[in-house]
């Protein structure tokens, strides 16, 4: 991981408007103590593609790599048991909750599998790990929004207003998503802690995508900390770690160092490397989608937590006492309709 000095600066947001017709409300139990919020953007495999249990020899080379065969036999596994209850049931948590718009339907609920453009429990994303880390981590209660769709670049789709060119409509659609979201939090203070970008398959496959990568990125964390007047706001950006160590001079290699240069220009932001969490096609259910880490559930769940695990400080961590000392208390304004 590559860390820089005041990365956790912290911005808080009071809502004092009720939530807009139509958009669906947090059930999460506040209690008086401030939501801390996550954004979670990007593409498919922010979206989630780790296969749970599914297991057919033909179609998910007999469950290999799945969740469930993850939780028994992978390196990781006993990393995992707090993914299911003593009953041997997932575990749904009351104090995250995520928002996720799919087909122009908000799902919202507590942490838990299933969160992903599929619908139903078949899969899961990076949002389940970072959501048990970051819930362990506060006492508050924590929302993750969560606005991600799959074949999506930062050069057209998410392109940001910043960058010359036309505005990406998965950039507009993705803030608003987020606005959505927020308002729904109606009167319950929140504090936005975080925006955590896992993007890149498509500009890493043009070369005049990767190219100007590093200037869209810097944009983008620009023009989302303008979107929500949070100045400070920090900036997560997960490497696009797919078939893990890349090889020098490959396309691949190119867009993991612009990924790098970009978040080296961004102020408050943190570059958190995955592509030690690949595992091989023949131990994955999915052995021909490289493009989503061939669906293990283990290379996801690693992703979620260093992607958690870069989202909150050390308690003795020096960065906390940068962040702390430059504290930015903030009152958002209702967005105009």
């Amino acid at each position: 991981m590559t860390y820089r000095a005041g990365f956790y600066l912290i911005v808080t947001a009071a809502v004092v408007l009720a939530a807009l017709t139509g958009a669906a409300s947090s059930t999460l139990a506040a209690d008086g103590q401030a939501v801390q919020v996550f954004i979670l953007a990007g593409q498919s495999n922010m979206q989630g593609q780790g296969v749970v249990s599914m297991d057919h020899p033909d179609y998910y080379n007999g469950g290999l790599g799945n969740l469930v065969w993850s939780m028994a036999n992978s390196a990781s596994k006993d990393m995992m048991q707090h993914l299911k209850d003593a009953s041997g049931n997932w575990v749904v948590r009351d104090d995250v909750e995520i928002s996720f718009k799919v087909n122009d339907v908000v799902r919202k609920g507590g942490l838990t599998i299933g969160y992903t453009g599929y619908g139903g429990s078949s899969h899961i994303g990076p949002e389940l790990q970072f959501g048990h880390v970051v819930g362990d981590y506060f006492d508050e209660p924590v929302l993750l929004i969560k606005t991600a769709w799959g074949g999506k670049s930062l050069q057209v789709d998410f392109r940001p207003p910043s960058s010359t060119g036309d505005t990406g409509a998965a950039y507009t659609q993705m803030a608003g998503e987020v606005h959505d979201a927020l308002d729904a939090l109606g009167s319950q203070e929140y504090e936005l802690r975080g925006f955590v970008w896992q993007q890149g398959w498509n500009d890493m496959i043009s070369s005049s995508a990767t190219a100007e990568y590093a200037d869209n990125l810097v944009n983008l964390a620009a023009d989302i900390r303008v979107e929500f007047n949070t100045p400070n706001l920090p900036f997560i950006v997960g490497e696009l770690g797919n078939g893990g160590i890349a090889h020098p001079g490959s396309s691949m290699q190119k867009f993991r160092d612009a990924q790098q240069a970009g978040t080296d220009r961004i102020d408050n932001a943190i570059f958190v490397e995955t592509h030690d969490f690949a595992r091989p096609a023949n131990m994955s259910p999915n052995v021909t989608h490289g493009h989503h880490w061939y669906g293990n559930a283990e290379s996801y769940f690693l992703v979620g937590d260093a992607l958690g695990k870069a989202a909150v400080p050390e308690p003795s961590s020096a960065l906390l006492l940068a962040g702390l000392a430059g504290i930015a208390r903030l009152r958002r304004r209702r967005r105009e309709r």
